[in-house]
């Protein structure tokens, strides 16, 4: 390992351990007294990906002016995106911004108040670091780690440093969902007792970068850089471009897909985390030479550690060979369901009358209601060009820089679905059902601590 990437590693862990803050680090307290209701949030971008362009800066674009936040730079170890960034940028608002060769770059010119951090998954939390020393706010893509190493250094120095962290969890801002998580916490849908989960797709090319992967060479980025703590290895084109399909650059499907899903249960239920994980998979149709499973099931435990008789499980599958069945998220009580697909509580499969009578119980059966009917309405700039739940938690996020309140996505949202996403890759890598730590905050595969 060379000296500048263990002298990168060695800083991060020791910062998040609040040793080292860094030359920007101030305290919480005067970090609240520096953006004015008037001032104009000057923010970078942190990785101009794919995300960043077709979601991220059009939903900031969307509310920019109103709330008066400006981007002004990009990062990225990669030049051709740090060219495509600037250019986008010009192009969607007329303004030249700056280009940063990495974050470092950015942090140490310290012209900005916040960033967006649309890396790749294994660094969400790495970066969250960065930012959190150098006392910027961050809006952070999902997954926020893939490791409980990364996971626990990442949270710990964002409470240190009082920033305002949204986790891109983007359900979390949708009417629908809050709906959904005030109806459940009202008591009127019952103890939940199942939920089911799909996420579905027939695509081949999903994840996969094929022109770009011959295109780019390795003196275009910095590939030590890139790989931050994990294993060091020589230079592949395409752990760098479709790190999604490789081990431990990504767990794949757990950390980009169920995230989204797993993050409601957490929400709805009030549990932090799986009491256990069982999984299975494989790279059944798509050979590409890729690590991470073109299928996988999940099975999850939920429920109080000192009652093993009360909970509810969670069923998850994921397939990129078939599209049937789509995305699902349906929530089951001894009532009826809540079905986050089609937004609608109804009394299927509730208990019926003759059932009940049976055993000389009443029937239960849930009056039925459209959630986005019901839902809070929420007024937002029109012409984002990105989707409504990424618009709104975008403004979310804009919002609570300024008030200096609790985001839609705090950084426990983010810890909590990177303990289900570890637990299910540690079941899905060793064969072995995972459980969890509370005492060491460990995922345990078989009794033993899941690192790769």
């Amino acid at each position: 390992m060379d000296k500048a990437r263990r002298n990168f590693i060695k800083k991060t862990t020791l910062a998040s351990g609040g040793i080292i803050l860094g030359a920007n680090a101030m305290s919480a307290k005067s970090y609240n007294k520096i953006i004015g209701a008037n001032d104009r949030v000057r923010v970078g971008v942190a990785g101009f990906s794919n995300r960043a362009k077709g979601a991220l800066i059009p939903a900031f674009n969307g509310h920019s002016k109103a709330q008066n936040f400006e981007i002004i730079g990009v990062s990225d170890i990669w030049n051709r995106r740090r060219d495509e960034g600037a250019a986008f940028i010009k192009e969607l608002t007329g303004d030249k911004i700056k280009q940063w060769k990495n974050n470092e770059e950015m942090y140490d010119k310290d012209k900005i108040d916040a960033v967006l951090i649309s890396t790749a998954d294994f660094q969400h939390a790495l970066h969250t670091v960065q930012a959190a020393n150098a006392k910027k706010d961050v809006y952070c893509e999902k997954p926020f780690a893939e490791t409980m190493d990364d996971a626990r250094v990442g949270m710990k120095a964002v409470k240190d440093s009082g920033i305002v962290f949204q986790i891109g969890s983007q359900r979390r801002s949708g009417a629908n969902y809050h709906r959904a998580n005030d109806y459940i916490k009202s008591g009127d849908f019952g103890d939940i007792v199942m939920v089911e989960m799909t996420w579905n797709v027939n695509q081949p090319g999903r994840w996969r970068l094929p022109q770009l992967t011959k295109e780019i060479r390795e003196s275009d980025v910095d590939w030590k850089r890139y790989q931050m703590n994990r294993p060091e290895a020589a230079w592949d084109p395409r752990k760098y471009l479709e790190y999604r399909l490789f081990w431990p650059y990504s767990s794949g499907i757990p950390g980009q897909w169920m995230s989204h899903q797993i993050d409601t249960v957490h929400w709805f239920s009030g549990f932090n985390h799986p009491r256990s994980v069982a999984a299975n998979g494989g790279i059944y149709l798509w050979k590409d030479g890729r690590k991470n499973f073109d299928t996988m099931s999940a099975v999850f435990d939920y429920g109080p550690d000192d009652d093993m008789s009360s909970g509810f499980q969670v069923t998850y599958s994921s397939r990129f060979t078939n599209s049937a069945g789509g995305t699902k998220e349906i929530y089951y009580s001894n009532a009826g369901e809540l079905n986050l697909d089609t937004n609608k509580v109804s009394d299927n499969g509730g208990l019926s009358e003759r059932h009940a009578k049976a055993m000389n119980m009443e029937p239960n059966k849930l009056k039925g209601f459209n959630l986005a009917d019901d839902a809070p309405k929420v007024v937002t700039s029109a012409n984002t060009g990105a989707d409504n739940m990424t618009s709104l938690h975008m403004l979310n996020w804009m919002e609570c820089v300024r008030s200096r309140k609790t985001t839609n996505g705090p950084i426990e949202a983010g810890y909590n679905h990177s303990i289900a996403n570890i637990m299910t890759t540690a079941a899905l890598r060793t064969g072995l059902k995972a459980t969890f730590d509370e005492a060491t905050q460990n995922v345990l595969a078989g009794g033993k601590v899941f690192k790769y």
